[in-house]
């Protein structure tokens, strides 16, 4: 799968968020090591707190079917945006070198990085 089928597979699930206090759409797509890709939405609640990031959301359905292992995402974001703190930290659980596309909300990749880079001395399994 290139880097533009991912981001298109976000893309398509833009439609699907939930953001009607921020209207601040945010969509991802994650590719597993077996080569499913797995998208996720954010998803707002009126209890700020209790919203939840599409990168998790795309997370979350990763490893409900199983899978553990993950190559790449996407996440498309008004201005190709970078994932929040909280993000960043539950995808380090899972692959610390995670490679991150950020692309804008026409699809257009801005920038392309590692999860180590972005969230460098990380806490993860090895600190238990």
């Amino acid at each position: 799968m290139t880097d533009q089928d991912l981001i298109s597979k976000a893309m398509e699930s833009r439609d699907f968020c939930y953001c009607p206090y921020s209207k601040f759409p945010v969509s991802a797509a994650l590719l597993s090591k077996s080569g499913r890709v797995f998208t996720g939405v954010n998803v707002e609640n009126a209890s700020y707190g209790l919203t939840i990031c599409a990168e998790r959301v795309a997370i979350g359905t990763a490893v409900a079917s199983g899978e553990r292992e993950f190559m790449a995402i996407a996440i498309v974001v008004k201005n190709g945006g970078s994932p929040c703190g909280a993000c960043r930290q539950f995808l380090n659980e899972f692959s610390p070198r995670l490679r991150i596309l950020m692309a804008d909300e026409n699809g257009k990749l801005v920038r392309e990085t590692t999860l180590d880079k972005l969230l460098p001395e990380a806490f993860g399994p090895h600190s238990l």
